[in-house]
């Protein structure tokens, strides 16, 4: 979470409303240097009466990649499991993480939210960050052999085995081509993707941003070529042993 004092309490408590069928939740929001506004002093205070609300003190963090990595190691170091993970600004709406628990027990492996899929949206979007997001997932798709309807997005829910395997992968990307990387590496498990809102907060399309993407989608063609591109979970593993 940045700069989020004025919407950090409504976040939290929408997202804990919304996540009331399962039998125990943590919240984990990762705040670092980004922050300048005091949401991190709102959210300490708000966890002292929310004992669902962790509030990981990440001051290492040297790119938004570190932060989202950081929330996934807190969530394994405690034990979850499952993991889902979104934006904290409300640009990913808290009340569709219910579409997400409700694939739990249909036995995937990991929830993926689509802005593209039939019922997605995404909203508030200039046509060049439209342009890029579904360039970029046919792109995605042509050279990674992957076959969904969105490879750039965020807002996703993995069994902890999943994500552990990803992690021992290692993300490499530094930039929110992080998310793709993501997908790739979970081609060959049990996927199924869920219509999500998407509010983009920005306009702006960084040049740089691509230009990392297109580096880091060319050593993921590589490892697909040299079959070392997807994880494989330890069941799949057992079924094609001899």
């Amino acid at each position: 979470m940045a700069n989020e004092a004025s919407t950090a309490m409504e976040f939290v408590q929408r997202v804990l409303d919304n996540c009331r069928s399962v039998p125990h939740t943590d919240l984990f929001v990762v705040v670092d240097r980004v922050s300048t506004d005091g949401t991190r002093a709102v959210l300490e205070k708000y966890s002292q009466r929310e004992p669902r609300l962790r509030v990981v003190w990440a001051p290492e963090n040297k790119c938004v990649v570190d932060a989202y990595l950081r929330g996934y190691r807190e969530a394994l170091a405690a034990g979850c499991g499952w993991i889902l993970e979104m934006d904290a600004g409300l640009s990913h709406l808290p009340e569709q993480i219910p579409s997400f628990l409700a694939c739990i027990p249909e036995g995937f492996d990991c929830v993926f939210g689509s802005r593209f899929s039939r019922s997605g949206a995404y909203a508030d979007a200039s046509w060049k960050r439209r342009f890029v997001s579904r360039g970029g997932t046919c792109l995605a798709n042509l050279m990674l052999g992957t076959r969904l309807s969105d490879m750039t997005s965020g807002f996703e829910l993995f069994s902890c085995e999943t994500l552990r395997l990803v992690l021992e992968k290692g993300i490499q990307s530094k930039a929110h081509f992080f998310q793709t990387e993501i997908r790739a590496y979970c081609h060959g498990v049990r996927i199924r993707e869920v219509p999500i809102m998407y509010r983009n907060p920005s306009s702006q399309v960084n040049s740089r941003v691509i230009v990392e993407a297109l580096r880091q989608l060319a050593r993921l063609a590589r490892l697909r070529w040299q079959r070392d591109l997807h994880i494989r979970l330890e069941q799949d593993k057992q079924e094609l042993a001899p």
